[in-house]
């Protein structure tokens, strides 16, 4: 058993509250390093966050509603699509799906099934969920951007928060959400298009 130095300790990665518990010295796999650990924190970790990212794109149209986040925006023009087209919600369910190693969205809902035309997009965050919940995790966090030229999204952007949350089962303060354009370049910044990108931490078991 040795003892190490706080400037050793530091140098390590810093220093770890104490209990009591002895520090180990262990050789760094594969460098000329030391690799510093305390015993009182095991090796084997009970629970690990894994990541998953997502990303959708619809075209606006004419005669169409446009729903991001299951808010009604109430724009001249709405998202073309099988289900409601919520490009936000639908970003978000494929990140969760992600982070499970789970299919994307068209795998458990696919637009050739009559079922899902015109679907509000809660029921896929909430079947996200639920396979959450089948693979014993937890959703830890969200974060998405939405990509649009028009209309305004800021001033909706709390009520996002609280469907998506809900859908989720999650507290709002878990759910980020922020708004770009794309100062006015390719075919979001002339708006014949919105996009939205997120990534979703899910804690699960070893």
């Amino acid at each position: 058993m040795l003892q190490t130095t706080s400037t050793e300790r530091r140098a390590a990665g810093g220093d770890r509250p104490s209990s009591g518990g002895s520090v180990k010295l262990r050789p760094g796999v594969g460098t000329s390093w030391k690799t510093f650990y305390s015993t009182q924190f095991p090796d084997t970790v009970g629970c690990m966050i894994h990541v998953g990212i997502g990303y959708d794109v619809h075209r606006l149209v004419d005669g169409r509603k446009l729903i991001l986040g299951g808010v009604d925006l109430h724009h001249s023009k709405g998202l073309e699509g099988h289900s409601d087209a919520d490009v936000l919600m639908h970003a978000i369910c494929d990140s969760i799906l992600g982070a499970l190693g789970e299919g994307d969205i068209g795998h458990f809902f696919p637009n050739s099934d009559p079922r899902w035309k015109n679907a509000p997009s809660k029921v896929f965050l909430q079947e996200a969920a639920r396979q959450v919940s089948f693979h014993n995790g937890k959703i830890v966090n969200i974060d998405a951007t939405l990509v649009a030229q028009a209309p305004k999204i800021a001033p909706h952007i709390h009520a996002m928060q609280l469907n998506i949350s809900q859908a989720l089962g999650i507290n709002p303060r878990r759910v980020g959400i922020k708004a770009t354009t794309n100062e006015q370049l390719g075919f979001l910044g002339r708006e014949e298009g919105i996009a939205a990108m997120a990534v979703a931490g899910v804690d699960l078991p070893q």
